[in-house]
């Protein structure tokens, strides 16, 4: 057991895991009524504070940006995905949301607190090349674009369970449903037309919201390559090495540009964009994890290969 007093960074990080497994379980009770409730909401605000009070201890212990090592990068992008989860709810409060969103920050959290060893939770020391002011800006914009990534994938992936009985017929534009409006006679006599309001189905609403936040993460995610290509520019003297994070982190805007593109361009909705959407959240996993984990190239924080970049 974590003496809070002790080690109170791991054990708000443990707060924070206790409040979303309450929140999940709470999400999908709620989900199975057919009816949204504040209380998952609450919950993981609430574990959306304690992270927030884990970063600023840890930042003020170590004296540097929290992003030294993978528990930290973990923690970060858990609170990344909690902030972006209650902003999507705030735009749509459906049960939906927190039973789709909340995994992801549960299992970024659990990952942190219970998988990763001692070494990798403990504070350390910032290398050479780090010291440098394009550390919060470009790891900040980064982990946040993951996180928009992921949660607006999540909701493309609730998509394909969503209506499933149902034709999927989008009504509205890809950018957005926003306030679609259609126009009928008042009364057959009097050639007088009203506006009601378009009662969109969970489906078409999901896949308004997860178009928009995925829109938002990639544009980060745009932001962060270039800033992090101006950086290595300045610590190495070369913009672009090739380095396995920065080639997965280029597949990973390929595959979201590609996105993109089909919604654009092709005029695709539902179903389809949202299949390239969940390849999207394998593309992450492997540039996130699968080379920190694996101990190579120059964004490593090693685990299995090498120890700490």
């Amino acid at each position: 057991m974590i003496d809070l007093a002790a080690d109170p960074v791991l054990g708000l990080g443990l707060v924070a895991f206790a409040l979303l497994l309450l929140a999940l379980p709470a999400a999908f009770w709620f989900l199975s009524a057919g009816r949204a409730s504040p209380l998952p909401r609450v919950l993981v605000a609430t574990a959306n504070l304690c992270l927030t009070a884990q970063l600023l201890l840890r930042w003020w212990d170590s004296g540097h940006f929290p992003i030294s090592n993978l528990y930290e990068s973990l923690c970060f992008l858990a609170w990344g995905c909690t902030l972006t989860q209650l902003l999507v709810e705030r735009a749509w409060p459906s049960p939906v949301v927190p039973a789709a969103a909340t995994p992801m920050a549960l299992g970024c959290v659990a990952f942190a607190s219970f998988a990763l060893p001692g070494q990798l939770q403990e504070a350390s020391p910032l290398v050479p090349a780090l010291r440098s002011s394009w550390l919060v800006m470009h790891v900040s914009v980064i982990m946040l674009s993951y996180a928009a990534l992921l949660i607006g994938s999540l909701l493309s992936v609730a998509v394909l369970f969503t209506d499933r009985e149902n034709l999927l017929e989008l009504r509205g534009s890809s950018i957005g449903t926003g306030s679609f409006r259609q126009a009928q006679l008042a009364t057959p006599e009097s050639g007088e037309t009203t506006l009601q309001p378009t009662i969109f189905r969970s489906s078409e609403e999901l896949d308004g919201l997860s178009y928009r936040t995925i829109t938002v993460g990639f544009l980060l995610l745009s932001v962060g390559l270039v800033s992090g290509a101006v950086w290595a520019n300045e610590a190495w003297g070369s913009w672009w090495s090739w380095d396995p994070k920065e080639t997965w982190a280029f597949i990973t805007w390929l595959v979201y540009a590609a996105y993109l593109h089909t919604r654009l361009v092709r005029g695709w909705q539902g179903r389809k964009p949202a299949l390239v959407a969940a390849a999207g959240l394998v593309v992450i996993a492997v540039c996130y994890i699968g080379v920190n984990l694996l101990g190579i190239g120059l964004h490593s924080y090693g685990w299995f290969f090498g120890g700490e970049a």
